[in-house]
């Protein structure tokens, strides 16, 4: 008993150093300042990953938002001009089927009471010539009418007979008795073709050789033609000019029947490209669709 109270009596300074070092140093404080800290950086770790999705989250509403207004403009734009396009396609032809049918009449008129060949000659030219610029303005006017519909246009003609490329060997003897050579090259099948695209592949090589004619005076043409199942693919290139052209024939200047064509050509949905060429010619390569849905 004696021990055991001499070894508590020695154990208390080793218990009073002990209170007095806590004391002293007070240890509980650094841990409740670590702890604090690491609270304090937990939570403010978890607010800045709130802030960043919340960002994250408006940028990509405010990004969808823009696109879905970028959208509707363009449907709006799309409708404003397909709206646009039905007004000047009835427009057209209220107005120009009105007077090209008159002077078809007339010639017809005139035909009948022609007293002489070549005044009937001159008469049916024209009356042709009229029939078909109004084969061509309805189908105009059909692709700028057609929208929506071209599937059901596609449909219904379907099992028409459908005609091929007109004879290029027409335009090719018209340059040629004017002076002009030009060199046909043909390959492929001709495959069936929708009726405005065959006039406006027509229309392409006319046009291409007639610039040849105006602009180029001298010079010679080739005229290429690949006829695919799905395409048409036009290639007419011309020689430099031996001499100047001539002012009156060329008019105000090259690249105004250019602009009309390439217009032409982009109804059909087709494509075209005119350049200079290195040695001083001209090219001009043109892609057109064999089937284009025209509604009338």
């Amino acid at each position: 008993m004696v021990f055991a109270a001499d070894r508590r009596t020695a154990m208390i300074p080793v218990a009073a150093l002990v209170v007095l070092t806590a004391l002293i140093f007070r240890p509980w404080e650094a841990w409740v300042e670590i702890g604090l800290r690491t609270s304090l950086i937990t939570f403010a770790a978890a607010l800045l990953g709130l802030y960043v999705a919340a960002r994250r989250q408006l940028l990509a509403s405010l990004r969808e938002r823009a696109e879905r207004a970028e959208r509707e403009r363009h449907l709006m734009a799309e409708q404003a001009r397909g709206e646009e396009r039905v007004r000047l396609a009835a427009e057209i032809h209220d107005v120009v089927t009105h007077r090209v049918s008159l002077m078809v009449l007339q010639a017809g008129a005139l035909q009948v009471s022609a007293t002489d060949d070549r005044t009937e000659e001159a008469a049916e030219a024209l009356r042709t010539t009229g029939c078909q610029a109004l084969a061509e303005l309805r189908d105009l006017v059909g692709i700028l009418r057609a929208a929506d519909s071209d599937a059901d246009s596609d449909a219904g003609h379907a099992t028409m007979p459908q005609p091929v490329l007109p004879d290029l060997g027409t335009l090719i003897a018209e340059s040629e008795s004017v002076g002009v050579p030009v060199e046909l090259a043909e390959r492929g099948d001709r495959s069936p073709l929708s009726p405005v695209v065959g006039r406006t592949a027509h229309r392409i090589v006319q046009e291409a050789l007639t610039n040849v004619r105006k602009h180029a005076p001298g010079a010679s043409a080739r005229v290429e033609a690949h006829y695919d199942r799905e395409v048409v693919r036009l290639t007419v290139r011309n020689t430099a000019p031996t001499r100047p052209a001539d002012p009156a024939l060329a008019g105000p200047g090259p690249g105004t029947g250019l602009l009309g064509l390439r217009q032409r050509v982009e109804l059909v949905n087709g494509t075209l490209v005119a350049r200079p060429r290195g040695d001083g010619g001209f090219e001009l390569r043109a892609t057109l669709p064999t089937q284009v849905a025209a509604s009338t």
